[in-house]
């Protein structure tokens, strides 16, 4: 294994919970679930050999993500926990010999397995009160999620009222949310004629549409689901997995058809072989299989490790392989002007999905996997998800393929494209002079977690800009009064009427007031996401002030400087990239403009502990929290009016320090700062 340094340990750590928050919160991950995996297995190796460098916060402890701000909050009665993962027969045989061992059972007895198809979708959680549905909640972090009660009544799957005798009086009941793959393309569709959301996968979609604020869009999307356990269970329980399957189907809850008792191994991999050659004609996505060992008395004996139970493991199915040809490789430009290379493909189904194009990453992997034009290559969706090519048939390739010469000119405003340091990617210099970065950060500012205007989808900002109407953010906002002003106004235009038309005016002036953390995210600064905005909307609270201290930053030597590095999650990158921005003349005439169409709402300091201790001070954590995460802590501290800051300086109030705290603690005791324990911080927090 690779030689990892603490620092390396800490930024694998940042790395997995930024994909967790957009996995769990934003619906939205930026990577595949292989190399998430990768990932989680990376982390678990590095933790194997350096077990003292393990922390309450690290993924290997936690579970999904803390729960959105945008929700109500709801602890779970018994921990939603998250599953081992095993990607072989060797990893099952491990599992099943790591069950013979802890129970203290011969090598050659049977660990007969409940087998389960794992469904792609959003967990949740739905208790009931004799017999009625009166709560429910999405995994979050596993001991608090989001109350989605008013969303999951609007699925018709979920019995209201249940009527077996046999269910106690308070018991919870926990599946997934899934979408069907005909359902999904068909809102898709619907969404591409109405200008909307397009979603990536089924299972982004299923998540987006049952975490919504409005339980009437929920109600309008085609959710179903699957009850696979339960949680909390006032009462006896039955002897099995099986057994306790069977009676939430006599209730009435949805149980899959296809889950089946293994009572060998032998038969786990017949299983397993037989749901992954059938996977693609299912009417719905799954990703694996979930082995659950049957007897409920085992279950309870065997336990939990951190995050997951030791009585029950994921195996993953591998993503599926065809071969088809290469016929061009066209050149894509995003927001940030980073230059994309991608493969158009004769067109052939991978996993019951048509695939005409796939992502080659950038110009070297290309020239890593030697790919050219004409070959014969090897493509899958990854997760299910992204097509990408995955190797070259080199004896199919053909005497007329060349290798690929990456542009160093834009494609599409011919600037210079170049790479910057040790960066893979190369970026056209051209910015907002370049059309198509122009086109996606306009696209980007109108998305739904920046300015969420709806009716502005994509195919309308591109056919707003190349006719003209918009080119800058501000110019959305004058749309109105040009349009009142125009020969040709859109109402007459095709797929235009007068209705239509006052629909997306009065959605755009009903976004003339912007909170501040969406303004910054919409501006698409690069290393600047929708988390990162709301931490410097927190920090700075105005726009204004925001704007003032980011340029006053561009001065290393400037206090502003190390203030704003002070704030917890900002790098010197996203810093480069904040003070790069705020100082570009462009950039700033685009502000001023804008700034003459709407009105920034301050992020307003939490006055839940107005008057308390903390309130308005700036607090530091270290060292390794017991009673709750560093999450939890930091989230505990806003609620009371405080900063929490990622390092200490002469400005710290309180630095809290937990076990084995290091640098950190001797440097707020050189400074004179005020170093609570843990349990002097909780005393003083209530």
């Amino acid at each position: 294994m690779a030689s990892y340094t603490k620092a390396d340990y800490r930024s694998l750590i940042a790395k997995i919970i930024q994909h967790d928050r957009e996995y769990y919160q934003q619906d939205n991950p930026s990577i595949t679930d292989e190399e998430y995996d990768g990932l989680r297995r990376e982390l678990l190796q590095i933790e194997a050999t350096h077990p003292d460098w393990v922390t309450p916060e690290s993924p290997s402890q936690t579970v999904g993500s803390t729960p959105s701000d945008a929700f109500q909050k709801v602890s779970h009665e018994v921990p939603m926990l998250s599953l081992g993962n095993a990607f072989s027969t060797d990893d099952m045989d491990d599992f099943t010999q790591r069950i013979r061992r802890y129970l203290g059972l011969s090598s050659d007895t049977p660990i007969p397995c409940m087998a389960e198809p794992k469904i792609d979708g959003l967990s949740f959680s739905a208790t009931y009160e004799n017999g009625k549905l009166m709560r429910a909640a999405t995994r979050g972090d596993g001991r608090v999620g989001e109350d989605i009660t008013a969303n999951l009544r609007h699925i018709a799957d979920i019995p209201q009222h249940v009527s077996e005798s046999r269910l106690p009086a308070h018991f919870e009941i926990r599946g997934e949310v899934y979408m069907e793959k005909k359902a999904f393309e068909a809102l898709n569709a619907r969404h591409a004629s109405e200008g909307l959301k397009i979603f990536a996968n089924p299972r982004n979609a299923a998540a987006g549409s049952l975490r919504q604020l409005h339980a009437s869009v929920t109600a309008q999307r085609p959710l179903r689901a699957w009850v696979y356990g339960w949680g909390a269970w006032d009462g006896s329980l039955l002897e099995s997995q099986q057994a306790m399957l069977s009676l939430l189907a006599d209730a009435g809850f949805p149980i899959n058809i296809s889950n089946q008792l293994c009572e060998k191994s032998e038969d786990r991999e017949t299983y397993y072989d037989a749901l992954m050659q059938k996977r693609s004609s299912l009417p719905y996505d799954i990703d694996g299989i979930v082995f659950k060992v049957n007897a409920l008395d085992w279950q309870e004996r065997l336990g939990f490790v951190a995050r997951a139970p030791r009585w029950a493991i994921a195996r993953k199915f591998p993503a599926e392989q065809v071969t088809t040809l290469l016929e061009a490789i066209d050149i894509q430009v995003g927001r940030t002007g980073a230059l994309t290379p991608v493969a158009r493909l004769n067109p052939v189904s991978v996993g019951g999905v048509v695939v005409s194009n796939a992502t080659l990453h950038n110009e070297d992997e290309i020239h890593r996997k030697d790919i050219r034009i004409g070959d014969t290559v090897v493509i899958q969706r990854a997760g299910d998800v992204i097509p990408q090519v995955v190797s070259v048939d080199i004896a199919l390739r053909p005497s007329t393929a060349v290798p690929f010469q990456f542009p160093e000119r834009c494609p599409v405003c011919h600037s210079h494209a170049i790479r910057a340091g040790d960066e893979a990617v190369r970026r056209c210099t051209g910015g907002l002079q370049c059309p198509a970065q122009a086109v996606e950060r306009l696209k980007h500012f109108v998305s739904r977690q920046a300015l969420d205007i709806d009716g502005l989808g994509d195919k309308q900002v591109e056919a707003f800009y190349h006719e003209g109407l918009i080119r800058q953010p501000q110019d959305i906002f004058t749309l109105a009064q040009r349009d009142a002003e125009s020969l040709t106004p859109l109402r007459n235009r095709e797929g235009w009427g007068s209705q239509s038309v006052r629909k997306l005016y009065d959605a755009i002036e009903a976004k003339r007031a912007i909170p501040l953390d969406r303004l910054v995210y919409a501006l698409g600064i690069r290393h600047i996401g929708i988390e990162t905005a709301r931490l410097l909307a927190l920090h700075y609270h105005s726009f204004s002030l925001l704007r003032s201290q980011i340029m006053a930053a561009a001065d290393r030597t400037d206090a502003a400087y190390s203030e704003a590095l002070s704030i917890d999650g900002i790098g010197p990158a996203a810093l480069d990239s904040l003070t790069g921005f705020f100082t570009e003349p462009h950039n700033q005439d685009v502000l001023d403009a804008l700034m003459e169409q709407v009105s920034i709402q301050d992020m307003k300091k939490n006055t839940q502990g107005s008057d308390h201790l903390f309130s308005g001070k700036t607090l530091v954590f270290t060292g390794t929290l017991v009673e709750m995460t560093r999450d939890e802590a930091k989230a505990r501290a806003q609620q009371l009016g405080a900063k929490v800051s990622g390092s200490v300086s002469a400005k710290t109030n309180y630095v809290i320090a937990g076990a084995d705290a290091g640098s950190k603690l001797k440097k707020a005791r050189d400074l004179g700062v005020t170093v609570l324990t843990e349990e002097e911080w909780l005393e003083q927090a209530r």
